[in-house]
């Protein structure tokens, strides 16, 4: 007997959808009561899929909205359904799929989809073989509502429907799709097209099966003159250039032709489709061999598509030219994640490399658009090409530049100024010549009358911040630190955030450059506390901090600090302990109390408490989580993490100072659970505070150290790189604390450092700690870490000869002479490397200098003088000559006393 519904229960939950479509809240609630009270019939859902197939008098909205409160069900609890009702539904489903209405085939293929994402590909053998027959319908709306629902299962379950576990239907499925391309309806077409498109990226076998049917099937879609096809056709060119190119590349000719008409598109949807073209193009090895010939034709239409269109206009207010005392709405902030604190070293000829994970976001001239578009993707496409060009694109823009520069129409202008800072990356040395005439006319632009011009000008500016900072300060960057300043004050809230974005960018070129200017820079800074609306002062949060890392302890004086603490800690105190705005202030504060060092002491006491207060709530909260996880909320561990990185810089700014208030806290204990907390990021944090901890106020941490080194020991796992490097660079700075009682800790960490110094790919941060680790250890434990000493001496070497002279190579290299000390034959075999690394001292203090010359004299004693002259063969002749001059070592003998190098069994 087949399901019926009784006439009451059916006009109940008819009067159910009725009332959810009400915008009252009292209603809703009410209906969200009365869902979960019938979901506790099991055939509650017989009439949900009844009122969806088979109620044709009803009205569509009702019976789709009937369809989508099904779909939540079986997502939340499908697995309870009987099985009487689950295949009522499966079987109502297929038969009208073919639903003269769209809206009902489309609810029904949403729901199809949602049922096989439950796991029921398997147990549904029959689908799959159904909508494929169901695709050879006469009628229309059976074969689109079939494709529609075969889209979002092949869009749902790519891989599933790949595996062997289902048989391969793929094998049948593909050739079947591509019939379909020349199908009369271009609708039938586009959904073939989509299919298809979904098994390109994974590089599907039936698919690469029939590659060249596919390839010709698109080509002879190229012209369609439906929008949607067309569009599917450029998503699918461009996906194939990545994992095809080879089948591409015989037509490549044709098929830049055809993408440079189609990035022109009257439909918008299509020409951003076939503008991710060249985005793509960029990355692949043959894309200058292929794209010289058109650079002629491509750069104008590209340049055309960084215009504002009218919508982006009108949604981007470019009207409004006042609105700084609009306050913003909340979901115009987007959450803030913080990147917490990884410890690195000074590198060669540059600052400190930020580990591996460099942020990229470099082209957000307009991020409440955020969502991708022509302009978006246009830009990018230039920017990348002018990477792969370089100086070669110059002839091809400088002629429209002109133009667009010096256009009436601000929309132009506007375009001409993000054109300049799309290509400041890749052309930057063509662009040389004509900066010191340019940057003046850009400058000018901060004062334009349109918002939109100042604030794409602020941006651009930014990008050639560093060349500004390589002349004379007087020529460019007092005049542009000016006008950036008043663009910070400007009426203009989208003016606000690009000028003070841009004025970080400015800082972080500058450094200390800043430094005369100190006072007016905090004065700006300081009154734009007073008028930013909420999401703006996230960003000035930033530029404050960023000018503390910029200009370090120049910042120390009473008359700054008059002017920038009483704000910051004005908001300090106006905060609540779980606000998210504490992220960006306290990344602020920290990065002020490293630069005011005991400039911050009046300010101490109370960051100090409220850090600790927010690691212990956390972690109470975390606690209380994990043992009733149906009665209390997961905390948010970033306010957790914010603090403790907030607790390094204070250690870090205050060194001994900090000892007070540590003795006064329970940190050590809290610190203890902050390190074995499952959450990495929680982790990496720890073991930074550890670290400047032991720098600050060894003392307080000794005690601790027997339970704290295992914990050390496990977390030195490579998969975790930020975690591990700040656990490994912790255990040296306790290493060089500990001295000889270090040693029955050697054997915890040890086997792990060797291990990661050898791994391919190690990133370079990492090996560099664990080689000044490493070293330290042995500094302290010669006779325990030496006899390891052949086994890390290459790679050791090789990873410290780009580190600059300071503290932590010293004490690594004294680490690395006492072990040879102790076991010289480790050594003999890479000895050319340890040369290498000893060349790349500049100045040495006097007696490591003495340590390195008894060790290079020793060997060259030992070998003697014919063997060393065929070693010393092999130096390259920038070496030698180091050698020759820092250690006269390829001169004569001279009477100091050398180490002796026989090789220890």
């Amino acid at each position: 007997m087949e399901w019926q519904p009784d006439e009451q229960g059916l006009q109940q939950v008819l009067q159910l959808l009725k009332d959810s479509q009400s915008p009252n809240t009292a209603t809703q609630r009410a209906v969200q009561q009365k869902l979960e009270q019938l979901n506790q019939f099991p055939d509650f859902n017989n009439y949900l899929i009844f009122v969806l197939t088979r109620l044709k008098t009803e009205d569509e909205p009702t019976r789709s909205l009937s369809g989508l409160i099904l779909k939540n069900n079986v997502k939340a609890h499908y697995q309870n359904f009987p099985p009487a009702v689950a295949d009522f539904i499966k079987q109502e489903c297929l038969n009208n799929i073919g639903d003269p209405s769209p809206l009902i085939r489309a609810t029904i293929g949403i729901l199809i989809t949602t049922i096989t994402s439950k796991g029921e590909l398997q147990t549904w053998p029959e689908l799959l073989p159904q909508l494929c027959n169901l695709l050879n319908s006469e009628d229309y709306n059976t074969c689109e509502g079939s494709f529609g629902a075969l889209q979002k299962i092949c869009e749902d379950s790519s891989e599933l429907l790949e595996s062997d576990a289902l048989n391969r239907p793929l094998n049948i499925m593909i050739p079947k799709f591509l019939q379909f391309f020349k199908h009369c309806s271009p609708k039938i077409r586009s959904h073939a097209i989509a299919c298809v498109n979904q098994f390109i990226i994974g590089r599907a076998q039936a698919l690469m099966d029939n590659i060249d049917t596919f390839i010709e099937s698109l080509f002879a879609l190229a012209t369609d003159e439906d929008s949607e096809v067309r569009k599917n056709v450029c998503r699918a060119l461009v996906m194939l250039l990545e994992v095809r190119i080879d089948r591409l590349i015989p037509h490549m000719h044709s098929i830049i032709q055809y993408m440079l008409q189609r990035t022109q598109d009257p439909d918008e949807n299509v020409s951003l489709e076939a503008c991710e073209f060249w985005l793509t193009l960029a990355e692949q090895p043959i894309c200058k061999e292929v794209l010289s010939g058109h650079l002629v034709q491509l750069i104008p239409i590209l340049v055309n598509g960084m215009k504002y269109s009218e919508i982006d206009i009108i949604l981007l207010k470019g009207d409004v030219e006042e609105d700084e005392a609009v306050p913003d709405s909340e979901q115009d902030i987007k959450p803030r994640f913080h990147k917490s604190r990884t410890v690195t070293l000074q590198h060669e000829g540059g600052e400190g490399e930020e580990g591996e994970d460099v942020d990229e976001d470099d082209d957000d001239d307009d991020d409440t658009l955020s969502d991708w578009n022509l302009r978006k993707c246009s830009a990018a496409a230039l920017d990348v090409l002018a990477n792969v060009f370089r100086d070669e694109l110059l002839p091809h823009l400088l002629p429209l530049l002109k133009g667009l520069l010096f256009s009436p129409d601000w929309v132009i202008k506007e375009s001409g100024i993000l054109v300049l800072g799309a290509i400041a990356e890749g052309c930057m040395q063509g662009m040389v010549p004509y900066l010191p005439e340019l940057l003046p006319h850009l400058i000018a632009c901060l004062c334009d009358k349109k918002a939109l011009v100042r604030s794409i000008a602020c941006w651009t500016l930014s990008r050639y911040a560093h060349w500004v900072v390589s002349q004379p300060p007087d020529s460019h960057l007092k005049p542009l630190m000016t006008e950036l300043l008043k663009r910070i004050l400007d009426g203009n809230k989208r003016v606000q955030e690009a000028a003070c974005s841009a004025f970080a960018t400015l800082e972080e070129e500058a450094c200390t450059e800043l430094v005369p200017y100190l006072s007016f820079i905090l004065d700006t800074l300081v009154f734009a506390f007073g008028k930013y609306q909420h999401k703006n002062l996230l960003i000035l949060y930033d530029a404050i901090g960023t000018l503390a890392d910029s200009v370090g302890h120049h910042l120390n004086q009473p008359e700054y600090i008059q002017k920038l603490m009483p704000p910051l800690i004005a908001k300090w105190n106006e905060l609540k302990d779980e606000d998210k705005d504490l992220f960006p202030l306290l990344e602020c504060l920290s990065s002020v109390a490293t630069a005011l060092q005991s400039g911050f002491l009046p300010y101490c006491e109370p960051v100090y408490q409220r850090c600790v207060t927010l690691v212990q709530k956390t972690l109470a909260q975390a606690m209380m989580y994990n043992q009733h996880p149906d009665q209390y909320e997961a905390p948010d561990k970033d306010f957790m993490i914010v603090a403790l990185d907030l607790l390094s810089g204070l250690a870090e700014g205050l060194g001994a100072s900090v000892d007070q208030l540590v003795a006064r806290s329970n940190i050590m204990t809290l610190l203890f659970q902050c390190m074995q907390d499952p959450m990495p990021e929680v982790r990496q944090s720890s073991f930074a505070l550890l670290g400047d901890l032991t720098k600050a106020c060894f003392p307080h941490v000794k005690p601790c150290i027997a339970e704290f080194m295992p914990i050390l020991g496990l977390n030195l796992n490579p998969e975790f790189i930020s975690v591990c490097n700040n656990a490994t660079w912790a255990i040296g700075e306790i290493a060089m604390q500990m001295g000889s009682d270090m040693q029955p800790y050697v054997g915890l960490v040890l086997n792990n450092l060797v291990e990661i110094i050898n791994r391919p790919n190690t990133p370079k941060t990492l090996l560099e700690n664990t080689a000044i680790t490493i070293g330290r250890l042995g500094y302290v434990c010669p006779q325990e870490v030496s006899p390891m000493l052949q086994q890390f001496i290459r790679p050791w070497c090789t990873s410290l000869r780009n580190i600059r002279d300071n503290e932590e190579k010293d004490s690594a290299f004294r680490g690395i002479c006492m072990m040879i000390g102790v076991n010289p034959a480790g050594v003999v075999q890479d000895f050319i490397f340890f040369c290498d690394a000893v060349a790349s001292w500049v100045s040495p203090k006097d007696d490591l200098r003495d340590m390195f010359y008894k060790i290079l004299h020793g060997f060259k004693d030992q070998v003697g003088e014919e063997n060393w002259q065929q070693f010393s063969e092999q130096f390259p002749p920038l070496l030698k000559e180091r050698l020759s001059a820092c250690y006269g070592l390829l001169g004569g003998k001279l009477g100091r006393k050398p180490l002796d190098f026989k090789r220890q069994t």
